[in-house]
């Protein structure tokens, strides 16, 4: 019965955890061990240029030692107060300080990891082993520190409380599985030596059965140990079905089936899950590799925040000259908006404002937006 309400192009899609359950790779797996991997200054003796433009994108610098933050160093004096309580970071001597007070009540720590380079900024630190989350975060549209989203308590009942939250293991380990690489090896979770950031090998898998084929040592003991099912002994995803290729990034950034089998509900929120969304669209069709992640976003490159650079994915589809030997023509081809022939996000894909996380994001589920609509959840 369940089959029955299904989208027919969503049936053969499924959660990230069915994916890395799988022999192949697929992203946060943590199956393999360290000796497989090479590290990117290896993948960069072909891959130079990519691996370059990689390292500028947001995703390259997902996480970080609390040291390499820019965001700390260039805000040594770090504060806002709420209510009675005061919070406070303080960084200085190659740490950062964190403090809570109320009154005579104090609470300290040292940030230890810092997630997130672009938007918005979040902490972990450690208490008696444990992870813990400050219940504060940078937000780059304002400057300044704010309760981090969905953190916010209405009633705080002391200092340890108003400080953090712990995080629990299985938390923990998604969390670092999409924003390091190497964060696991052989099924445990290896903080000491994981690669801070979204590296090479976080999408394409551990390289060395790809290095070994490329110096002509293929067949050495060990390389076999990463099944990508590729003849090059490295996994490319740009070979994936369309349907798998969005699930592939809804691995961190929230496929259709973890969406819906988390129980993600609170209305504008999902908004920030793109792969989820644009699954939702009209045009969505598995056949179709005209609409997935990386139509419109190359990885390997800064996000482009030009309206009109996308503007010739859409005329991909809604062609102006709809002839019958157009090599866009298809069973799902559009004729043109008749609004407006440039800038097609901007009406398509409108911004919501989401306010837990205090900005605006572009709607990846396309459609004829209507002005004054309800969001459509």
């Amino acid at each position: 019965m369940l089959i029955a309400t299904i989208p027919a192009a969503l049936i053969a899609q499924f959660a990230t955890s069915d994916w890395v359950s799988e022999r192949q790779f697929w992203p946060t797996q943590t199956r393999y061990p360290r000796s497989l991997y090479v590290g990117e200054a290896m993948c960069a003796k072909c891959h130079r240029d990519i691996v370059g433009t990689a390292e500028s994108t947001p995703m390259a610098h997902a996480a970080m030692k609390a040291a390499q933050s820019d965001v700390l160093r260039s805000h040594p004096n770090f504060g806002f107060t709420h209510d009675d309580y005061r919070y406070e970071i303080r960084t200085g001597l190659g740490k950062s300080t964190y403090t809570v007070t109320n009154g005579a009540s104090r609470g300290t720590a040292t940030i230890e990891w810092a997630f997130g380079s672009h938007g918005a900024q979040s902490w972990l630190y450690k208490k008696d082993g444990e992870f813990h989350e400050a219940r504060v975060t940078y937000f780059q549209d304002f400057d300044r520190l704010d309760f981090t989203p969905n953190r916010a308590l209405q009633t705080l009942h002391g200092v340890d409380e108003a400080m953090d939250r712990e995080v629990g293991r299985a938390e923990v380990y998604k969390c670092f599985a999409c924003h390091t690489t190497e964060s696991g090896t052989g099924e445990s979770f290896d903080e000491s030596q994981l690669v801070p950031g979204v590296k090479c090998e976080a999408c394409h898998g551990p390289g060395q059965a790809h290095r070994d084929r490329m110096e002509g040592n293929a067949g050495q003991k060990g390389t076999s140990a990463v099944q990508v099912n590729t003849s090059s002994g490295i996994f490319n995803p740009k070979k994936l079905t369309p349907e798998q290729s969005v699930d592939f990034c809804g691995a961190c950034h929230g496929s259709y089936w973890d969406i819906n089998l988390n129980s993600v509900s609170d209305g504008v929120s999902k908004v920030r899950f793109e792969p989820y969304r644009l699954e939702q669209s009209k045009c969505w069709n598995k056949n179709d590799g005209r609409l997935t992640c990386i139509a419109c976003h190359d990885p390997h490159k800064p996000l482009d925040k030009n309206a009109s650079d996308y503007d010739h994915v859409c005329l991909s589809c809604h062609f102006t000259t709809a002839t019958a030997d157009s090599p866009t023509r298809s069973l799902h081809a559009k004729t043109i908006c008749l609004v407006a022939k440039e800038n097609c996000t901007t009406c398509h894909m409108p911004k919501v404002y989401v306010p837990a996380a205090y900005r605006s994001f572009p709607d990846h589920r396309i459609r004829i937006a209507k002005e004054g609509e309800a969001f459509p959840d």
